[in-house]
């Protein structure tokens, strides 16, 4: 555990110390996010912060090759891929903070980076379906693996329309499959909690952690597309590392929990963005618009619209995101029965505050 706790501090402290001077390059290059209809934002600011954040990670990643324990996972060559993928990730988001890219390059840019990934060895091996490792043909795992990061990568840049939301998010999720990914490992025979998707969280929770105190309201400075891509393609190369090893028959909870569990943490760790994401797709096509057509009815303008100020909205939202989250990753650890109360209270207490707190409360619309 020192070591991720190393990597953390280190992935948080390069974020944190590099942050103002990438401000100060956004200023240079003019990389502002425009005054748009749908932004809650009525001063331009500079953004590009990605790059802050993938100097974190890349520090990080640096550091663990030189620890006893996590230099272990550079043998597979994974770490590398992913570093190389987030850098063109990175890279493509910048391009796109300082001048505006078409929907299509971008989405060439992303296939690339996943691509490459996939290509270095982070790619689904199988996929768990109840209970069991379903193996399909190389081709469709492939396939399946670059569609993964694309949803997640898009996932968390539709999100980001607050500050300190998707960082926000993006941590709490990192730290829930953080502890569902060691928990696993623990299993494995012979045991070894250090792994790729480990590190992956670990640094990815560091990186989040180091660039919060520039971004939370009143942000001095956005993450961008530069930020919002790289956070998840981490986060879609941690759940990838980490679905196809997984052995079902290790949890506690019965053959229900056993069956279900690899597929629904996933899910609850990226719940927040997964569901704005399918409820704009749904919204906008019923509207008679393009799925990526944006708007001004995410969840973070929902919140906005039942009264709660800026940093109410963001932190009620990371309260629903750190109950789906680590609420499931329980399962994990304690008998279903007791998990599923947990899970439900929890639930329970999102919503009232969801819903009581602009009540309770004046907020400001800041």
């Amino acid at each position: 555990m020192r070591e991720y706790l190393l990597v953390v501090v280190v992935a948080a402290a390069v974020t944190f110390l590099t942050t103002p001077l990438v401000r100060a390059l956004a200023v240079v290059t003019g990389a502002f996010t425009p005054l748009r209809a749908r932004d809650v934002h009525d001063t331009p600011i500079p953004r590009l912060g990605g790059v802050a954040m993938f100097l974190g990670f890349a520090a990080a990643a640096v550091v663990a090759r030189e620890l006893p324990f996590l230099s272990q996972t550079y043998s597979s060559g994974q770490i590398s891929g992913v570093l190389l993928g987030a850098g063109i990730m990175c890279l493509v988001g910048a391009v796109d903070d300082v001048h505006e890219l078409d929907w299509l390059t971008k989405l060439a840019g992303q296939v690339l980076a996943a691509g490459i990934m996939a290509y270095k060895g982070v790619s689904l091996l199988a996929v768990p379906f109840f209970g069991t490792q379903t193996v399909l043909p190389t081709p469709v795992l492939v396939a399946v693996t670059v569609f993964i990061v694309l949803v997640t990568v898009n996932a968390v840049n539709w999100i980001d329309g607050l500050d300190g939301l998707a960082a926000g998010t993006v941590a709490i999720a990192a730290l829930a499959f953080f502890g569902y990914a060691y928990l696993v490992s623990r299993s494995y025979n012979p045991p070894n909690v250090f792994t790729n998707a480990t590190f992956f969280t670990a640094a990815l929770f560091g990186v989040c952690l180091g660039f919060l105190p520039h971004n939370f309201h009143p942000a001095r400075l956005f993450m961008g597309d530069s930020g919002a891509l790289m956070l998840g393609l981490l986060l879609a190369a941690a759940t990838i590392s980490m679905t196809s090893n997984v052995d079902p028959s290790q949890f506690t909870g019965g053959q229900v929990t056993a069956a279900i569990l690899p597929l629904a943490v996933p899910l609850a760790v990226l719940s927040v963005p997964f569901v704005d994401v399918v409820l704009a797709v749904v919204r906008r096509t019923r509207a008679g618009q393009k799925p990526w057509q944006a708007d001004a009815k995410h969840l973070h303008h929902r919140m906005l619209e039942l009264g709660h100020g800026h940093r109410n909205a963001v932190l009620v939202l990371y309260l629903w995101g750190a109950v789906l989250s680590l609420g499931t990753v329980a399962f994990a650890v304690v008998d279903a029965w007791r998990a599923g109360i947990g899970l439900a209270v929890g639930v329970l207490v999102a919503l009232g505050v969801t819903v009581g707190l602009p009540r309770w409360s004046a907020p400001r619309r800041l």
